[in-house]
């Protein structure tokens, strides 16, 4: 019996215009975790759904425990006993645990059953959950587990995992990591995508690299640095993100005891949330999704407004105040959903950079749009954060999710704005973009300009801020300085904890 269980012989696959996978073969082996690394653009994504039975390749051959292998649909693939968790969770927030995996089943068993089934794998693989509980109230790891024990009821041999941590806690990576080495020590295979190389070195077995949709070179992530994998992805030396130091100037934003309801039925209110951002600052905001970062953005760009008093721009009441009258201040925000909020998915970048930089960018004159300008403006986000795309005539849902990370976030950078709150600047973005983007925040401070960093990604939080708070059921913890802070320090301000802290 060979030790393969999928491999890829000479797939491409073209669109017009781009060539997304040009001559692929590598091979994943029987109980592996095999990770596919790449920058943003390099493929990963086609390859992925290729194997799924979301895209059918142009040419080339895969082959699934020795047999010809060539999915026409997800059902297919699912049927050979290939199963993926998506990046973005697909779930019903008003349903049921079970009712939300009973409907991804083809032929689900009665729900008492099916209850009973989820219990027991969710107990064998240290993922507990209960089924009747409602999606709605579940926090961002166990809603991953959701779609893992959706996966595992599949009885798969091989799991794709996109960007599994992005929306984790340490402790939820720990446990995650348990639940994948017990998988492989069934003989079950998982092909693992992620930027966190550290997480990568720490799960991997052997790792294939893309660039420009092709392989250029393979590795064991064990004895490989992350550095190395970095630059492997990007073929050239990788920077690192540096900044001279910079005095705190005068106050540039200041919420007092802002308390909001959360405009969504299953969202996190804010509770007492006050905070001093002064002008060179960075302030970094951790805390695992859904403790209220959504409401805290829509509460600081004026999408969601306060009553008198609460938020403070440069010593100017701004809480009731709408979007474009704090930009015209000078309070810009890059929001975490890229599609559908940051950008209008089916405009073209040009009309996505019209949308938030007609008023400092002086885009429209007398009512009618400088579509001169406005193109201009589009292309230089392009060019400065090296958007990879045809131009700005292209749709935003046309771009990778990290290209679009990158245009939208380096749109608001480039209207130079004196304070800017950005959540999750890098979410979904490759080593060296993400390190672009950090590197761009660094420049904004020093200019002056007040930062606040929302994202779940301490390591990047402790590499950029001065001062480190943390959300937690819609409570901001006090702000600290983010040098010298351990990791159990911040492990107790996620959950929440105070006293000990303090102590």
């Amino acid at each position: 019996m060979s030790d393969v269980l999928l491999g890829l012989s000479g797939l491409t696959k073209a669109y017009p215009g781009v060539v997304a996978n040009r001559d692929i073969s590598f091979q994943i082996a029987k109980g592996e975790v095999h990770a596919l690394l790449g920058e943003n653009g390099a493929g990963k994504s086609t390859l992925v759904k290729t194997i799924y039975g979301l895209v059918r390749p142009d040419s080339g051959t895969m082959q699934l425990d020795g047999k010809p292998y060539h999915p026409a649909e997800p059902r297919a693939a699912r049927a050979a006993g290939v199963a993926m968790v998506f990046q973005h969770f697909s779930l019903f927030e008003a349903l049921t645990v079970a009712e939300n995996v009973a409907l991804g089943m083809e032929n689900p068993p009665p729900m008492a059953a099916l209850a009973q089934r989820i219990t027991e794998i969710s107990n064998a693989y240290g993922l507990p959950l209960s089924p009747e509980r409602t999606v709605g109230d579940l926090s961002a790891g166990e809603r991953q587990r959701v779609e893992i024990i959706r996966c595992l009821l599949q009885d798969p041999q091989l799991l794709i995992m996109d960007e599994p941590t992005s929306v984790l806690t340490p402790q939820e990576v720990s446990t995650l990591f348990e639940t994948l080495r017990r998988l492989r020590a069934e003989g079950r295979s998982i092909l693992y995508i992620s930027h966190k190389l550290e997480e990568i070195r720490a799960i991997c077995d052997s790792a294939t690299v893309l660039r420009h949709g092709e392989v250029v070179g393979s590795c064991d992530p064990r004895t490989t640095s992350a550095r190395d994998m970095a630059e492997m992805m990007v073929g050239a030396s990788l920077q690192t993100p540096s900044r001279a130091p910079v005095l705190a100037g005068e106050i540039a934003l200041e919420l007092k005891s802002l308390s909001l309801p959360s405009p969504r039925a299953f969202g996190t209110p804010l509770h007492n949330v006050s905070l001093i951002l002064r002008r060179g600052e960075i302030l970094g905001i951790g805390g695992v999704a859904g403790n209220g970062q959504d409401e805290l953005l829509l509460a600081l760009s004026g999408e969601m407004r306060s009553p008198a008093g609460m938020i403070w721009l440069n010593g100017s009441d701004v809480g009731t105040s709408r979007p474009n009258d704090r930009r015209k201040l000078g309070l810009l925000a890059a929001p975490e959903e890229r599609l559908g909020h940051a950008a209008a998915p089916d405009m073209s970048l040009s009309e996505n950079a019209l949308l938030t930089g007609a008023l400092r960018e002086k885009l429209v004159d007398g009512g009618f749009i400088n579509w001169a300008k406005t193109t201009a403006f589009a292309r230089r986000i392009i060019e400065t954060f090296d958007v990879r795309t045809p131009g700005p005539h292209v749709a935003a849902r046309a771009l990778s999710g990290g290209n679009l990370q990158k245009f939208v976030v380096g749109r608001e950078i480039l209207q130079n704005p004196a304070v800017l709150v950005v959540n999750q600047p890098t979410w979904g973005v490759d080593a060296a973009a993400a390190a672009a983007i950090r590197q761009a925040l660094l420049d904004l401070a020093a200019r002056g300009a007040a930062v606040v960093v929302v994202s779940q990604d301490l390591d990047e939080l402790m590499e950029i801020s001065d001062r480190f708070a943390a959300l937690n059921a819609g409570h901001l913890s006090e702000a600290r300085d983010a040098r010298g802070l351990g990791i159990d320090d911040i492990g107790l301000m996620l959950g929440g904890a105070k006293a000990e802290v303090a102590a």
